[in-house]
């Protein structure tokens, strides 16, 4: 029998950059469209002190802000109505207790704790809440990624939190993972019967995942400095989507399903340790340079201070096992690049024998999955080019797009955290990330990291608004390849 979804939403770190910016809005866009359970009621914390009316007119800021100052006063109001503010330090025994008292106050079924806040609190958080009693069967939390710095700071989060909360009630976060583009792609692999007898190392030569931003850490310095790209985005975002492209088909779309398919490429993937860090792996670091035709300052400048921690980060990795042994999965992602784009990018092998003659080259076929900045399917193909050929057929390379925009424009298109806050408060695990996934992928990105120390492999230079450092374009070209910028 299925439970009724949560009555109350506890939302930790409510006055923090994320909450103003993604998460309010997303719940006012619930509203609007009347997809918020009825009888939920929204209960803020954080530090600040403020009163449930002084925090309704910061959300109401926050949310016309994003909006461009379009909300429907109507529908704003009721979501106001439904928010609650209780100020709470998770340090403070007393404050945490008062908390507890106003979540029994208002909790009318189950409640979903969601902690926006430092990971480092995770622990203190849930504890907390156990000893008050809220961490029982009729709770779950929410937890931001990514979990801890290392394997063995997640492993100690998430002990913290295990004491608390079974494994099925919590909900990890990776927001890649809510966005639209990112579930077509498992509605192409698997909706398709074009698509999956071709999924494999018989007939797919390399993979290339680029997540690419022209931002540079935007007041985040601090945070970024101790993480870096590796830590934040690649460790994160892109090892979520290379177990998409590569996983094998789930028994069906359910959550346990999905995620053990997910967790055997994570454990697939071929270690990159030693000397290996040197020929499969490349860190960067943005200098001075233009975006957009605007100067902008190197990282360090940035920063204020000098620093070693890298901006870009580009691999050369492995799954092996059957479907992919042998076939390089190229991982890249920085800050401060020439363009803004995340895609996945798949090459067919080249025909085996081109009956047109030297003079016109068959390129090989390639899929492009384009997810932001805006959601594009492209299957790149030869067709003949115009022309009599008295010289001979010529070839030229067409693209056969699937625009999502044009083709569902009367479809409003959802943000992440919209399908992630629903799916919580119903309980639905599908897209959220498993305790051993996240294990996995430190143990995998901690190799890495370790040989670069050992290896003394620091960051290579690169101007803003490139595509980072020329020895990442040797990671491919030295096999035969080339990034798709």
């Amino acid at each position: 029998m299925t439970k009724p979804p949560a009555s109350l939403l506890v939302l930790f770190g409510a006055t923090g950059d994320l909450a103003q910016r993604m998460l309010l809005p997303s719940l006012y866009d619930l509203q609007r469209d009347g997809l918020l359970p009825a009888e939920l009621r929204i209960l803020a914390t954080s530090r600040a002190e403020h009163d449930d009316d002084g925090f309704r007119d910061l959300a109401a800021r926050a949310i016309q802000s994003q909006c461009d100052g379009k909300a429907e006063p109507g529908q704003l109001r009721a979501l106001l109505e439904r928010m609650h503010y209780q100020s709470a330090d998770s340090g403070s025994p007393e404050a945490m207790a008062a908390l507890a008292a106003r979540v029994k106050q208002l909790k009318r079924g189950d409640v979903l704790f969601h902690l926006s806040t430092a990971p480092k609190l995770y622990g203190p958080i849930c504890e907390a809440l156990g000893q008050h009693g809220l961490g029982g069967s009729d709770s779950r939390v929410l937890l931001e990624k990514p979990i801890g710095h290392d394997l063995a700071s997640a492993c100690a989060i998430n002990d913290g939190v295990a004491r608390v909360f079974d494994e099925d009630r919590v909900f990890r976060v990776d927001h890649y993972l809510g966005k639209e583009g990112v579930q077509n792609l498992l509605a192409l692999r698997f909706g398709n019967a074009l698509f999956e007898p071709l999924w494999n190392a018989r007939h797919i030569a390399q993979v290339q995942i680029t997540v690419a931003e022209t931002v540079g850490v935007e007041g985040r310095g601090d945070y970024y400095d101790h993480s870096g790209a590796m830590r934040d985005m690649l460790q994160n975002h892109l090892l979520q989507l290379l177990c998409l492209t590569a996983m094998e088909p789930p028994s069906q779309f359910d959550p346990s399903a999905v995620r053990n398919e997910k967790i055997k490429v994570l454990r697939s993937l071929r270690p990159i340790t030693g000397a290996d860090a040197a020929s499969h792996s490349v860190a960067g670091q943005y200098t001075a340079g233009a975006i957009g035709g605007q100067a902008v300052p190197g990282y360090r400048d940035e920063l204020g201070r000098a620093s070693n921690t890298e901006t870009f980060v580009a691999l050369r990795a492995h799954v092996d096992n059957w479907r992919w042994s042998g076939v390089p999965f190229y991982l890249r992602t920085g800050k401060r690049m020439a363009a803004r784009s995340t895609e996945i990018y798949l090459q067919f092998r080249a025909v085996p024998h081109s009956i047109f003659g030297a003079h016109s080259r068959a390129e090989p076929n390639a899929l492009v999955i384009r997810l932001q900045p805006e959601e594009r399917i492209s299957l790149e193909l030869m067709t003949k080019k115009p022309g009599l050929d008295r010289d001979g057929l010529k070839l030229a390379q067409v693209a056969l797009d699937l625009d999502l925009h044009d083709a569902f424009g009367a479809e409003r298109r959802r943000t992440a955290y919209e399908r992630l806050y629903l799916d919580a408060l119903e309980g639905n695990g599908t897209l959220f990330v498993r305790r051993d996934e996240t294990e996995a992928a430190w143990q995998w990105v901690d190799g890495i990291l370790g040989a670069w120390r050992e290896q003394g492999q620091g960051p290579r230079p690169y101007p803003a608004g490139t595509w980072g450092p020329s020895s990442a374009v040797s990671l491919t070209e030295r096999h035969g390849h080339s990034w798709r910028d």
